[in-house]
């Protein structure tokens, strides 16, 4: 049995960690982290995330020696998960996104030591499909009328950053093999012709729709698009959990969820 900790327990990802992973018989629930300015400090996380009591407070601080953390919290968080790891040599699952420059090169660095999986989606449909777009973009790359990537992406109206990490993503794995140079982020007024180097993101936040990503391939007579999207969050907490499984019990490195599902 893994004993695990939540960091961002109090949050909507973390209901839903506490909930699965409480519901699993590979893991023990140990330490629940939070803010410490969060109001429900010190009361049972289990009534918080829906169910009922499982003895583990919400807390401000790591308290019970986990075998391995996983942080879906926010950028002081995703601090906080670093450091304790770093310095407890505890595995380490990062799923928070739009991490500062400053705080991703502290997960590298933190990597030397210690076992992370790192990746802006913990969904197996989302990282089956970042293959399909890696395939698709290789076998597109020399179409005869050029291809015009497009990458839209819809989540709820809390969601902080923009574009999505995940969306970066898609973007980054297009460029990497069609070669595209330029990152445009919207679009507004005169913009002209687009250019054939740019890859085209556009955010869409909405009541409480969990994710949902479309990488769209246009060409001259043709389409195509690539659609994954999530019903609810226990997609993301299950990938999670998996992750957590294969982090325990690797060598300290850095691995993305390509290496928990075996891609």
């Amino acid at each position: 049995m893994i004993k695990l900790a939540i960091s961002g327990a109090a949050g909507r990802m973390g209901a839903r960690l506490i909930d699965l992973g409480n519901q699993n018989d590979h893991f023990q629930i140990v330490d629940a982290v939070d803010s410490a300015n969060h109001p429900k400090i010190g009361e049972d996380i289990g009534p918080m995330s829906g169910i009922g009591p499982i003895g583990v407070p919400l807390a401000a601080t790591y308290e019970n020696s986990p075998a391995a953390v996983i942080d879906f919290s926010v950028a002081a968080g995703a601090d906080q998960a670093i450091d304790f790891c770093a310095s407890s040599k505890t595995p380490l699952v990062m799923a928070t996104t739009g991490l500062e420059e400053s705080t991703k090169k502290k997960l590298h660095d933190a990597a030397k030591d210690i076992p992370i999986v790192f990746a802006p989606s913990m969904s197996l449909a989302v990282n089956l499909s970042m293959k399909m777009v890696e395939m698709a973009g290789k076998a597109l790359k020399d179409h005869a009328s050029g291809v015009d990537v497009e990458i839209i992406e819809r989540h709820h109206r809390f969601k902080a950053d923009s574009p999505s990490g995940t969306a970066l993503k898609f973007g980054e794995i297009v460029a990497s093999v069609m070669g595209q140079t330029n990152h445009q982020h919207g679009r507004e007024g005169m913009v002209g012709q687009r250019p054939q180097n740019e890859i085209g993101y556009h955010a869409v936040r909405t009541g409480d729709n969990p994710g949902e990503h479309t990488i769209v391939f246009g060409m001259l007579g043709e389409t195509i698009e690539l659609k994954v999207g999530a019903s609810n969050r226990d997609c993301y907490a299950a990938g999670a959990l998996a992750a957590a499984a294969f982090v325990a019990e690797q060598k300290p490195g850095m691995y993305d969820m390509y290496d928990v599902l075996g891609f």
